[in-house]
């Protein structure tokens, strides 16, 4: 969705959902929410978004409860396999279930979501509860949701990212991307065809070199045709693209990884930035070694706003809603659109949506962005009416009136001028010409702000959202906002009590909107180096940031009265009390106010994070890794990277993209926010003997590796009790004649080296046979195997693949797979119960304490039995995540 704004971040780049960092208001009982508003009402009756025929039935359903709704995540041939679990197991039972002499309707594809991997459900809570086919589907939902092959997202949600016509090879920004549903999407585009592409180059090398190579399976022929169709080749096939998701608040940014890393994508960087200054990003350099900047080919601008199409789902929009919600956000909203179009490439496009249907939020800030940027010679507004087929919609507004904070309409700012000269600025104060509709001299000069879409909640039961697309044309130079306040700050700034502050060691080098504008950006300081970059024709080309080790950010309030109150974000259960979203609302500075004494301490809630350091390709741990898992030279060595300041492998090892290493390494120390990039890849092992490899493949990057890891370690099941035996059985015993109730791979279990391998579910047309193709992670010890999965996981995929809900089987706790002394038994059995139940942060909450009781992951469950003890000790480590499925 738009993101509700939330004061205590001043609306930069703020995502929806759960408040971050701010103090929560008390809890909101939503049955004692009247849904009644009469100014809020009054408002959106007065702009006639919709006919006289239609106003009842529009607001009838913004006071209806919003229907649940889902899509199925991961590649495309994943998600359609696991689409078609519930197509043909859980939709014939609903589907049969009476209430009150009625058929329930069951869930339903939303039509125009592209291969119908979209549904809604709109069965009321007391038939879920009662009838026990809905209880089954619930739990499918609930397992495939926390492995992360279905996402919980609003309908009108899934529309922004499906607008942007994302190929691979793209480089992608979204600008405002907690909490990630939409950085999901992107990133599922970003790597679109890339299964397919990857097999059918090992098919060809498999060919070079006169072997075969095992069946694509269902999944990847599900894919083939896009693959064929889009050129994204030089890598082996796998992607060449980038995303990198932006949050302002540290805290949503770890959030944020935590749901787009189960796509485990070495193309994804998390940053965390204003939105309305993300820095410039230095690439290679240019034929005359001229500095360069990185540009990108799509940008999401999914912006804070004042969330008022959300009320089917935040009641409490009902109680809170006020003018002044939409008048306190324009400014910094057209200020995000603005430094978007500055950062795409020519022949890009942005995408600005909200979840508000104030003009002043939407049509408004499109209007002003591309009248700061050029006019239409330089910003077009696409035409997407055609896109979507299925999708209701209704054109953008091309007239409006403004509504002040008071409650009173304006038609025009030059009625708003007069009122001010005759009878003061009372309720006015936060109006702006650019919240007006804009005015042209012609047709040709006329911004055709009707290719704008709305969507409107009586139109297909939604919620309220808005969308614009806005192709760049050419290179811009933004001019300044309007009555711009030129003020120079010294480098030695004083404090609260008077007293000058020296400044930071560091050279601080802000890079420039396109005017040194105090209230467009009150954190900016400027140096000569940033005047020589304003008398550059093309400014974005030349901005840069070096902001030094402590990243000198001044905190500072706003200094515009119009970035005032804006609305706690929240999660659908909670609301924010009406004083603390309008808390400060009438205050007005020209000038920035310091909260610290010293503006370049870093604050207390941003977490210095690990370095990202690269390993030299010729290390002595890859060496040890490519020989055991005898991986093929062809897969890249230079991509390897560790988080720590030493810049050694001491527990895990992550692989990036070749364009994140890129920018991770040109970006080191120059002030650049990393949260989170690269795919963990192998995990350090106290193992027993000295030939066996002590880093194991986690699940997370086994997809990535595994087409180009040699036989010497790999596992191939074909039969499908085999692997119902393994999901549910933990440890199965191979010493002595346990390997013979092991099925097909009885004796290569029994044979292969202690360590980690690669189990490969084979397809086969055999009844007992998998139309799919998976790979999953195996450790061998010294008396048994066990796959390397979490509780979860195993009850997902044999819920999914057997429609078996069995308790699992510890195998550990076997008398005769327990040490013999009982001292030993005890330990290790205390110790076993211990890593079943130990709930562990994800590595990118390794320094962030803030996180701790956000993000929680159950252990994997490993065996304990031999010395091979293989205990996650690492601070930063994370559960294997989603099954892996190729």
């Amino acid at each position: 969705m738009g993101k509700r704004g939330n004061k205590n971040f001043r609306g930069r780049g703020r995502g929806g959902g759960r408040g971050g960092g701010g103090p929560r208001g008390p809890a909101v009982n939503y049955t004692a929410i009247e849904k009644q508003n009469e100014i809020f009402e009054g408002y959106y009756n007065g702009l006639e978004l919709v006919g006289e025929g239609e106003l009842g039935l529009f607001w009838e359903a913004m006071r209806k409860e919003l229907p649940n709704s889902f899509r199925f995540a991961g590649s495309k041939g994943h998600a359609l396999a696991v689409q078609q679990r519930l197509i043909d197991t859980y939709i014939p039972e609903i589907t049969a279930v009476q209430f009150n002499g009625q058929s329930v309707p069951p869930p339903t594809p939303i039509s125009w979501y592209p291969e119908q991997l979209a549904w809604s459900m709109t069965t009321p809570k007391q038939v879920v509860r009662k009838f026990p086919p809905f209880a089954s589907f619930q739990k499918f939902l609930v397992s495939e949701t926390s492995v992360g092959n279905i996402s919980r997202q609003e309908v009108v949600s899934m529309i922004p990212p499906l607008l942007m016509d994302i190929k691979p090879g793209m480089t992608v920004l979204d600008l405002c991307a907690a909490p990630g549903s939409k950085s999901a999407q992107l990133a599922e585009m970003v790597h679109g065809g890339e299964e397919a592409r990857v097999r059918q180059v090992l098919h060809t090398v498999a060919k070079q070199q006169g072997r075969e190579i095992s069946p694509d399976g269902r999944e990847i022929e599900a894919e083939k045709s896009q693959a064929e169709t889009e050129d994204d080749w030089e890598d082996d096939g796998r992607s060449t693209g980038l995303l990198i998701a932006n949050d302002v608040d540290n805290r949503r940014a770890h959030m944020l990884v935590h749901q787009v890393k189960r796509l485990n994508s070495p193309n994804l960087i998390v940053t965390n930035h204003d939105a309305t200054m993300f820095p410039s990003i230095e690439i290679e350099s240019g034929p005359d070694n001229t500095k360069r900047y990185l540009k990108f080919d799509r940008i999401l601008a999914d912006v804070p706003c004042s969330g008022d199409g959300t009320c089917r789902k935040n009641p409490g929009v009902w109680k809170d809603w006020t003018p002044g919600n939409g008048l306190g956000l324009h400014v910094m909203q057209v200020r995000i659109l603005v430094r978007a179009l500055q950062m795409l490439k020519v022949g890009g496009r942005v995408v600005y949506s909200t979840c508000s249907l104030n003009p002043v939020e939407n049509e408004a800030v499109i209007a002003s962005a591309i009248d700061r940027c050029g006019g239409l010679s330089h910003v077009r507004l696409l035409n997407c009416s055609d896109a979507l087929p299925g999708l209701k919609r209704r054109p953008g507004l091309t007239k409006w009136k403004v509504m002040d904070k008071i409650g009173r309409f304006w038609d025009s700012w030059n009625d708003v001028v007069d009122e001010k000269e005759q009878n003061g600025d009372e309720g006015l104060a936060r109006l702006s010409e650019g919240m007006f509709p804009p005015t042209a001299s012609s047709d040709d000069d006329r911004y055709p702000l009707e290719r704008c879409i709305r969507i409107y909640p009586h139109l297909q039961d939604t919620g309220g959202f808005f969308i614009t697309v806005l192709e760049k044309l050419s290179e811009i130079k933004a001019r300044p906002e309007s009555g711009p306040k030129k003020v120079q700050i010294s480098t030695s700034i004083k404090n609260q009590n008077g007293h000058a502050t020296p400044p930071s060691t560091s050279p601080i080098k802000r890079e420039l909107d396109e005017t040194d504008d105090v209230a467009a950006s009150p954190k900016r300081i400027k140096t000569a180096h940033d005047a020589q970059e304003e008398e550059d024709d093309d400014l974005v080309n030349n901005q840069h940031i070096s902001l030094g080790k402590d990243d000198a950010e001044m905190m500072t309030e706003d200094a515009d009265a119009s970035l005032g109150p804006v609305k706690t974000a929240l999660e659908p259960d909670e609301v924010a009390p009406a004083s603390a979203r309008m808390e400060a609302e009438d205050q007005s500075r020209d000038f920035p106010r310091l909260k610290t004494e010293n503006p370049f301490k870093r604050k207390t809630n941003q977490p210095q994070e690990e370095p990202f350091k690269y390993l030299d390709p010729n290390h002595e741990e890859l060496t040890k890794i490519y020989s055991f898992y005898d991986i093929s030279p062809r897969f890249p060595r230079d991509r390897w990277m560790v988080r720590n300041a030493t810049g050694q492998p001491a527990k895990a090892i992550y692989y990036t993209s070749a364009l994140a290493r890129e920018i991770l390494t040109r970006m080191e120390g120059k002030g650049m926010k990393f949260v989170h990039c690269g795919v963990k890849m192998f995990m350090k092992q106290d193992v027993q003997g000295k030939d066996t490899c002590r880093w194991r493949i986690q699940s997370d990057g086994l997809p990535i590796v595994e087409p180009w890891v040699g036989e010497v370690r790999i596992v191939r099941l074909y039969k499908r009790e085999t692997l119902r035996k393994l999901l549910i059985e933990m440890f199965p015993l191979v010493a002595r004649d346990g390997w013979k109730d092991l099925g097909e791979i009885g004796e290569r279990v029994r044979d292969i080296d202690m360590g980690c391998c690669v189990l490969r579910v084979e397809t086969s047309d055999d009844e007992d046979g998998f139309k799919d193709r998976m790979v999953l992670p195996l450790w061998r010890s010294i008396s048994s195997v066990n796959l390397m999965l979490p509780k979860e996981d195993r009850k997902a995929l044999l819920l999914r693949l057997f429609n078996d809900d069995s308790p699992l089987i510890d195998h550990s706790k076997d008398s005769f797979n327990r040490p013999k002394d009982e001292s030993e038994r005890s330990t290790s059995n205390t110790k076993l119960e211990e890593l079943a139940n130990t709930e562990t942060k994800t590595d990118d909450q390794s320094t962030t304490g803030e996180a701790e009781d956000v993000i929680k992951d159950e252990m994997e469950v490993v065996e304990v039995k031999d010395p091979v003890e293989m205990v996650d000790e690492d601070e930063d480590d994370e559960i294997d995540g989603g099954v892996p499925l190729v």
